[in-house]
């Protein structure tokens, strides 16, 4: 099935215990396309400035991904600086050039508007809302979300979670969205504004996936590294929708299977900067570890 991902190309500038990048190739559009490319064909709408290296571009160009709804307009590339420090669980944003994409309303290609499934990447729910709008009977609809919208666009986020069918979110959001702090509940009450399902995103403690009246949690893959978590849960929802969209079907059993796919890409993110550790695998790579993963699981 065809597999439309909207949201942001970026530039980030990243320090963790293990080094320091500047300005490498970032942004949800950006890791959740790769991901998903290891499974089917993407098409990605997002933005960038004429300062967007053209290496990055040849790069995705090389992945299953059309490009063509990738806009070059005048000005800078959105940039991102942040740090981690420890455990590295969470990221400490240092400074945000929203740049062109500050301004960015989506525009759907007229060939990409039959897409089937679409992965609605953090951004504003009215923007989200807006590439609905552009596509003609989608058969599944995924979004993101995080903290800012959830505060400052509540109303139009809840608006957007009528129209999806399912929403993928962290911990904390999921706590900050409800007001429930056992996720359980948390996960009932976002069902229960419209969402098929929810994935609820518990950083290197997995993840929970409620579906219906079912649940199914998984741990994150065990890892003797972690180089850098940026990109991680975008990762890992572009696993998790490019099995889907490659199996053409979203039963809980393919849901399942789906996130532990998910799981995988993201441990494969977290191992190197940027895409540098995903530009290194292939699919042998990832159906090992994710044979690993259901051994470790199996009891």
């Amino acid at each position: 099935m065809t597999l439309l991902a909207v949201g942001s190309v970026a530039l980030d500038s990243v320090e963790t215990p293990h080094g320091v990048v500047y300005e490498v190739l970032g942004g949800s559009a950006t890791y959740f396309s790769y991901a998903a490319s290891f499974f089917t064909h993407v098409r990605l709408v997002g933005v960038v400035g004429q300062d967007f290296p053209p290496e990055h571009r040849e790069l995705l160009e090389t992945r299953d991904i059309d490009l063509e709804g990738l806009e070059m307009v005048d000005g800078k590339t959105f940039r991102w600086r942040g740090s981690y420090e420890g455990a590295m669980n969470a990221a400490k944003t240092l400074e945000v050039q929203l740049n062109v994409f500050g301004e960015f309303e989506p525009n759907v290609p007229e060939r990409f508007r039959d897409s089937k499934f679409v992965f609605l990447a953090n951004a504003s729910p009215r923007l989200q809302k807006l590439v609905l709008e552009q596509v003609d009977k989608p058969e599944l609809v995924v979004c993101d979300t995080m903290n800012f919208y959830i505060e400052k666009e509540r109303d139009a986020l809840i608006e957007l979670l009528e129209l999806v069918d399912g929403l993928v979110i962290n911990d904390a959001e999921a706590v900050q969205l409800t007001g429930k702090h056992n996720f359980v509940a948390a996960g009932q009450e976002i069902l229960g504004l419209g969402p098929k399902f929810v994935v609820i995103k518990k950083g290197e403690h997995g993840s929970m996936l409620m579906n219906g009246g079912q649940v199914f949690c998984i741990p994150a893959f065990p890892l003797h590294t972690v180089v850098d978590p940026t990109g991680a849960g975008d990762s890992f929802a572009g696993g998790t929708m490019g099995y889907l969209a490659a199996e053409g079907r979203f039963d809980p059993e393919t849901l399942r299977r789906a996130l532990v796919f998910g799981t995988v890409l993201a441990s494969f993110n977290v191992e190197g900067f940027s895409l540098t550790k995903f530009e290194a695998i292939g699919r042998p790579e990832i159906e090992e570890r994710f044979e690993q993963f259901v051994e470790m699981m199996r009891f």
